[in-house]
């Protein structure tokens, strides 16, 4: 099984990752089309030049790779995707050929912990107008909504949560999912010095997350605009 999990920066994706990660039966790939996306744009990220050269900049040599066979002799094969790397120009066939799952949170939440990790965020660059893009490319396919899971819900009872996914994707749960190591992983993108120095402190999902942050005014409008693309999407959530 190829699992392709969905979801713009900031939305819980990593440690999603490491929880898949240590099922001991899952090999996982980190943001594949990151250096693609950023030779493509042109944008300036943190470490972009590092990023670049440890990943093919290609997009479809990115996709033939990731359709080949599961790294390690696994038998499943989560691909922790951001949502803002599918720019236009990448051809998105080779989603027909995974599993694909949505990874969701609320847009304050992200543009607060964005905002601490590169200031003056933009729309495009928290991924919300692109998760909906794909979400509906995929379900005008399959003919139905695909999965949809949302990080509150992991973070208020992630043993409850990631058994309604695994159930959902017709896989067995496993309590080796609630925990995994403190520390950098071999399986982390090279930016992950810049970007993972919180769940790397992590051996787990934190506690339920508190009311919803209190945001500078100048990202109000940021929040306004990602809002109803986060609230579609969570109609649908397990």
């Amino acid at each position: 099984m190829k699992i392709a999990m969905w979801s713009g920066p900031r939305n819980l994706s990593t440690a999603m990752m490491y929880s898949f990660a240590a099922r001991g039966d899952c090999a996982v790939e980190d943001e594949p089309f990151y250096g693609a996306y950023l030779a493509a744009t042109g944008i300036d990220h943190p470490m972009r030049w590092e990023v670049i050269g440890s990943q093919p900049s290609d997009p479809m040599d990115v996709a033939a790779d990731i359709l080949g066979p599961i790294p390690d002799g696994k038998s499943i094969h989560y691909q922790k995707h951001m949502t803002l790397h599918m720019i236009p120009q990448f051809d998105r066939g080779f989603m027909r050929a995974l599993t694909n799952v949505f990874l969701i949170r609320h847009p304050a939440r992200v543009v607060a912990s964005y905002s601490q990790k590169r200031e003056a965020p933009t729309l495009a660059d928290i991924g919300f107008v692109q998760q909906a893009e794909l979400f509906d490319e995929v379900a005008q396919w399959m003919g139905r909504a695909p999965l949809v899971i949302d990080s509150a819900d992991i973070r208020a009872n992630p043993r409850e949560s990631l058994a309604k996914l695994c159930m959902a994707l017709d896989i067995p749960f496993t309590e080796n999912m609630l925990h995994w190591p403190a520390g950098p992983k071999s399986y982390d993108g090279v930016w992950a010095p810049h970007w993972y120095n919180a769940v790397h402190a992590s051996t787990g999902f934190g506690e339920a997350e508190g009311p919803l942050p209190t945001l500078p005014a100048d990202y109000a409008p940021l929040v306004e605009q990602a809002l109803p693309h986060y609230q579609r999407l969570a109609r649908f959530k397990l």
